[in-house]
Order: C-alpha cells, then structure tokens, then sequence
C-alpha cells in the first residue's frame, strides 16, 4: 500500500495557491492508479517510483506546474498531450496553470497506467532520431553564442554537444519570461557547459 512523505505534504502546503489543488489533484490520482506507487524527495521536488524506478514527477513553479513522464519516449502519446523535454530522457504535459489545464483524469489515468507497464518491462528510454532539416533549423542566439565565445571551454564543449544537448539550451533561454531571468539563465548555462554538463545533468544515471 502506498504511503505520502511528508516532505511532499510540506511542498505542496508551501507552494503557491493556485498549485496547490493542481499538484494535490495528481498525486491522488496517481495513488489512485498505482497503489504500489513510493513518494519520494529528489531535485527539490516531489518524484514517484514504481518497481524501484522514477515513473512520474511534478513540480510548482511561480506561475504553472509541470507534470513529467520519465519514459515519455516511450509512450504512445495517442492524445498527443505530451512535450518532450529532452532527447531520451522525460517528457511530460506543457506548463499548467489551472486544474482545468490538465487532460480529462480518464486519460491521466490511461497515461500513467502506460508509464507502470514500462517500469514493469524495465525498459530504457527511446532514442528519437534528429532529422537533418531540424539540425539544420537550430540556431544559437546572438547573445547566447557571443556568452559562449567569451569562455573557450564553453564554446569547445557547446560546439561538440549532440543537437539534442544543445536545444535543451537555447529552449531553456527562449522560454525565459524577463531579460533578468534570460540572463541568469545564460551565466548558468555557461558554467555548466564549460564544465561539460548537459542542461538536464542532475537527471542523469537515475
């Protein structure tokens, strides 16, 4: 049976009012479907596990929630409701803002049923092949690639990134609200880069 942790209950109680009933609504339904399912703690927000893997995620930021999928991949997405956030790693619904936001809970249901089955197979995240007109359809900001030539190491590291390494970071930097959060954003970026970290590097090898 299925237990809550109770930093999950502390992150949900601080978390602004209008998340509140968003990041509540999922995790009932999650327990709903998954019976089985073990809250945990990782990156300073609430994860779920099943069969001793992430399964599921979701978190709460200033103005929307996001709800992730760690094999989304994999999935079938025959709603089309999911976003891919990075090449072979998760994916999940765009920013929600309002419980009315979300997809209708049969079909939540009839996701996350889909997610248990992958954990039980112990499958590995698909690989999605990049065609070239995409490749070619990449550009690196202005201000992002004149960041970069300032760091060698960074712009050495950045020019050998895959295309999936590098669109993580320019669409981290495009969907930036303000300049103030573009620019923090940018300093951040280039730090990891020169240090050889993808944009999603904390998600890695879990």
């Amino acid at each position: 049976m299925s237990t809550h942790d109770a930093r999950i209950d502390a992150y949900i109680d601080k978390s602004a009012d209008f998340a509140k009933p968003i990041l509540t609504h999922l995790r009932e339904l999650i327990h709903t479907v998954c019976p089985d399912v073990v809250e945990t703690w990782k990156w300073s927000f609430p994860n779920f596990e099943y069969k001793g893997k992430l399964m599921l995620s979701m978190a709460a930021f200033k103005q929307h929630c996001s709800f992730t999928f760690w094999y989304a991949a994999n999935m079938a997405d025959t709603e089309n409701i999911l976003t891919l956030t990075a090449k072979n790693e998760m994916g999940g619904i765009g920013k929600i803002s309002d419980v009315k936001d979300l997809p209708k809970d049969s079909v939540l249901k009839k996701y996350i049923k889909e997610a248990m089955k992958l954990n039980e197979a112990g499958v590995k995240r698909a690989t999605i092949k990049t065609t070239e007109a995409e490749k070619k359809a990449l550009k690196t900001p202005a201000d992002f690639a004149a960041a970069l030539k300032n760091n060698k190491e960074a712009a050495t590291v950045f020019k050998n990134f895959t295309y999936a390494k590098k669109k993580e970071y320019i669409d981290w930097l495009e969907d930036a609200k303000t300049e103030t959060t573009r620019t923090k954003r940018m300093v951040q970026a280039v730090e990891w880069i020169a240090e050889g970290k993808s944009r999603h590097w904390k998600y890695q090898n879990c």
